[in-house]
């Protein structure tokens, strides 16, 4: 028995995220499928984070406990035979039998695109969240270091979440410009149910007025879903980097 860990990147845009659901196709579904055919059996493969409907993924670690003896470096070549094009396994190796993709996280990366072009660019389509509205990107850094530390996220965590200990740290939280381009990175050693989406949600909400300026260690506080701002669309979000 081995136990691999694959590395693979996804457009998750006609994905019902990761996780394996009746009636829905998804990700999870899209490799064990993949992994049958090259084994013979399919097996239950450990993702590394639940992704959202439409999110994507430019680095997404599983492991999957295996008696399949085909070597590691054959391994992507194989399940990318029988993967869809939107799916692509660039990395497989050995690790211990122990490991586990989700609980041995350490932190994770996301970026959040947003296209901040006048008109609608097609090549930008379900890659990235249109805003055609001014942007302040020395702004949106004021206010985004505001998220880095230690805190309770509760405000910026979906209500539909049952996670009781909402503490989180968040390393780095910066924006960047290029072009009309718009990249926020968000680093930190966990994340919740909606956490980053939010969190984008309420730096724009605060270009746009509808938030307060300088407010988000008052939200923070409050631990008040409701003082946050909307939850950015998906298609933006991309989970970046996973760190063991």
């Amino acid at each position: 028995m081995r136990n691999l860990l694959l590395t693979l990147r996804y457009d998750g845009t006609h994905y019902h995220g990761w996780q394996r659901q009746n009636n829905a196709d998804t990700v999870q579904e899209r490799v064990e499928a993949a992994f049958g055919e090259i084994n013979g059996k399919r097996e239950n493969i450990i993702g590394c984070s639940r992704t959202d409907a439409g999110v994507h993924a430019n680095m997404f670690c599983c492991n999957v406990r295996t008696q399949c003896s085909i070597p590691a470096n054959k391994i992507p070549d194989a399940l990318n035979f029988y993967l869809p094009n939107s799916i692509s396994v660039y990395d497989c190796r050995e690790v211990n039998f122990d490991f586990h993709a989700r609980y041995n996280a350490k932190g994770k990366e996301y970026i959040y695109l947003i296209y901040n072009g006048k008109y609608r660019n097609p090549f930008y389509e379900n890659k990235a969240l249109y805003y055609p509205y001014p942007l302040n990107v020395d702004n949106l850094n004021e206010n985004a270091k505001d998220f880095v530390g230690v805190h309770d996220f509760s405000a910026f965590c979906s209500a539909d979440s049952d996670v009781q200990d909402k503490v989180r740290e968040i390393y780095e939280c910066k924006a960047e410009r290029n072009g009309d381009i718009i990249k926020i990175t968000v680093r930190g050693n966990g994340f919740l149910y909606n956490m980053v989406r939010i969190m984008v949600g309420t730096l724009l909400g605060i270009q746009n007025g509808k938030t307060e300026n300088g407010s988000i260690p008052k939200i923070l506080e409050s631990r008040d879903r409701n003082r946050a701002g909307v939850t950015a669309k998906p298609e933006g979000l991309y989970l970046n980097n996973v760190i063991y």
